[in-house]
């Protein structure tokens, strides 16, 4: 049965954990994932991709920019060779942008298209590791510097009639689970050039608020997967639903919890998340189930974990 009404099914939606410069350029269980969810937009006849990430804000209020650049440049990426990411071609949706505009002035928010703009590493880094063959069509979207948790979910919710199937368009929110840089073991990566070493365990704020993370997207997951028995680097799968209203109202809860500020530092990484529960938290959305598909750490503190909300076999 479609996640959305019946005449108009909705597109899967995905929160990824970028974490690092590094992981551009290493093996891991996030980029497999990241090849798969792209290799199922191509199948299911994705044009269209819009990715809020973590490394760009305006300070204009009640605004987000708009990528407009037909030619943009890359942001250079520290501690990656640069053949793992120069010759990669961006595919700027320039022809999208009065779209996107229109859902934010219908739902009274402005927004201003950036014709300058380069793009950052949080946003092109997924884009090569899930179509390296090409990348589609993609329009991104800045946060604003508020980090106002309701204004985020609001720009979801605004876009989200874009999910349709019909429309083709795959949403993509891209900050971290757990990404605080003040506590990040920083001497693998640094000495070594070495980011997904682990010569000690996370710490215990890390632990918690990353289990606050997967319990709102992968509801009754320990149905299935009991905790002593969860094998790392395995998906992880809701046995409930997550989405419709209440997942806006748990995520911005989220930053209310006494971890939230062990876990990150600046709210930046965080609206990503406030993003996606906007995308998935209308009323159609409410038989949604998200799955947690791969995971990484990273500087022994920074969990990069990758969520897909939503299924394409439930589209078709």
């Amino acid at each position: 049965m479609a996640v959305g009404t019946k005449q108009e099914p909705m597109n899967p939606v995905h929160l990824y954990a970028h974490g690092s410069t590094m992981m551009l350029g290493e093996e891991h269980y996030s980029g497999t994932y990241w090849k798969k969810c792209g290799d199922e937009a191509l199948a299911n006849g994705v044009e269209h991709v819009i990715v809020m990430g973590a490394h760009w804000a305006t300070s204009t209020p009640n605004t987000i920019l708009i990528s407009a650049n037909p030619n943009p440049g890359k942001s250079p990426v520290a501690y990656v060779h640069p053949s793992k990411y120069v010759d990669y071609k961006l595919n700027p949706d320039v022809d999208y942008v009065p779209t996107i505009q229109a859902h934010f002035a219908a739902a009274g928010i402005d927004s201003q298209p950036a014709p300058t703009f380069d793009w950052i590493h949080d946003t092109y880094l997924i884009l090569i590791r899930m179509f390296p063959d090409g990348c589609p069509p993609t329009t991104l979207l800045s946060m604003n510097h508020t980090y106002d948790p309701h204004f985020h979910v609001a720009v979801g919710a605004a876009l989200r009639p874009l999910r349709a199937r019909s429309r083709r368009t795959l949403f993509i929110g891209s900050g971290g689970s757990v990404h605080n840089l003040y506590r990040n073991v920083w001497g693998p990566m640094i000495r070594y050039r070495d980011s997904l070493a682990q010569p000690t365990p996370p710490e215990a704020w890390a632990l918690d608020f990353r289990q606050e993370v997967i319990d709102l997207l992968c509801c009754a997951y320990e149905d299935d997967v009991p905790a002593d028995r969860a094998d790392y680097g395995k998906a992880i799968r809701g046995k409930k639903p997550c989405g419709g209203p209440l997942l806006r109202r748990k995520a911005t809860s989220l930053m209310k919890h006494p971890r939230y500020r062990d876990a990150h530092a600046t709210d930046d990484h965080f609206m990503a998340t406030m993003f996606i529960a906007g995308l998935c938290g209308g009323r159609g959305d409410e038989g949604m189930k998200g799955e947690m598909g791969a995971e990484d750490w990273e500087l022994t503190n920074m969990c990069n974990s990758q969520f897909t909300i939503g299924n394409w076999v439930e589209v078709k």
